[in-house]
């Protein structure tokens, strides 16, 4: 009889952002492209025992979540904008983008360890999940959203969100 241990696991970080784009096109894009990364991966490597699972956290307390970060990237691209666009837009929706990057900060997400504690156990285990959702917003806001009809979700972004001044 012979043995043949486990090729590995592979392990990629998403973002619930993933699945449902909110704001941040960019972002957004980059993450829906590790999920689509991921789920092909996983999909080739099946043949050869290897194992993709994708970490797809919620909105955590980081470096990067820090409302001075947002805002000072508002303004930098409300600097380099187009005049029509500024007009379009008008001051308010700037001052609306940054008050709402302030009321968005995470509050909670301070414990990372449900990130890692994934990724470990995406890593070690032999039957590994496809997808791990740590944090309680992404299994209880952004999951759900993401099984919506689009309508629904969209309904929430133009009611939540800052709209332009002026309509196109």
């Amino acid at each position: 009889m012979s043995v043949q241990s486990s090729p590995g696991n592979q392990v990629n970080v998403s973002s619930v952002m993933g699945r449902v784009s909110l704001l941040g096109g960019g972002y957004c894009i980059s993450k829906y492209g590790v999920e689509a990364f991921s789920d092909s991966l996983r999909r080739e490597l099946s043949y050869f025992g290897v194992k993709v699972a994708i970490i797809e956290p919620g909105y955590f307390k980081t470096n990067m979540t820090r409302h001075e970060n947002f805002s000072q990237g508002y303004h930098e691209a409300w600097e380099r904008a187009h005049p029509e666009i500024k007009e379009i837009y008008g001051e308010k929706s700037l001052a609306s983008l940054v008050k709402l990057a302030v009321m968005f900060e995470p509050r909670w997400g301070h414990n990372l360890c449900l990130v890692t504690d994934c990724m470990e156990h995406a890593l070690t285990t032999c039957h590994p999940r496809t997808r791990y959702s740590p944090g309680w917003d992404a299994k209880f806001i952004y999951l759900p959203m993401s099984y919506m009809p689009s309508i629904l979700v969209d309904a929430i972004c133009y009611w939540s969100f800052p709209r332009p001044a002026k309509g196109l």
